[in-house]
């Protein structure tokens, strides 16, 4: 059996067993058969990991199974492979927005006063339309894509989340 550090990471989070299964959308019966020690499916193991704000190697204090410790490994580094691929598309938008920028401020030149108006409307309205795109339709096309991985909107909520626990 694998013993399994999931009381500790929630008692130092000073959430009970409700609060820990309302944040990862689980059953209160899922957490407590996980802190029981029963095994569970790495996708529920996961949830609990980045509710918790840990990898899910973490979650344990020992793992006794080699079979586990493997599909553990090969759990994580798919999970690495899809957030740096998530990485790569977004930044491939971000930088197409850029390139389309730059074609706007090469056009604004050539058309006088129009071309000043259609400069300052894209590089004022254009970022919150990128916003808006990256949250409406690129992210949730990206989790789709990649399940294992998490916008940088998320991570950066998730270390916000740490952080206030860890002032607490």
């Amino acid at each position: 059996m694998n013993e399994t550090r999931i009381v500790e990471l929630r008692r130092e989070r000073a959430w009970t067993q409700e609060k820990l299964a309302d944040e990862c959308g689980v059953g209160i019966r899922t957490i407590q058969r996980l802190e029981a020690g029963s095994d569970a499916s790495l996708e529920t193991l996961s949830l609990v990991a980045d509710t918790l704000g840990v990898p899910v190697r973490e979650l344990f204090a020992t793992i006794e199974s080699d079979e586990l410790s493997g599909r553990v490994d090969s759990f994580e580094s798919r999970a690495n492979d899809q957030q740096a691929a998530r990485d790569r598309l977004s930044g491939g938008w971000f930088w197409l927005f850029i390139g389309v920028g730059i074609v706007v401020v090469l056009l604004g030149a050539t058309l006088g006063q129009l071309g000043s108006v259609i400069f300052v409307a894209y590089w004022a309205g254009g970022p919150f339309i990128f916003l808006a795109l990256r949250r409406l339709y690129l992210d949730p096309l990206l989790d789709a894509k990649f399940p294992r991985s998490r916008s940088r909107h998320a991570r950066r909520i998730q270390k916000r989340r740490e952080a206030k626990v860890r002032a607490s």
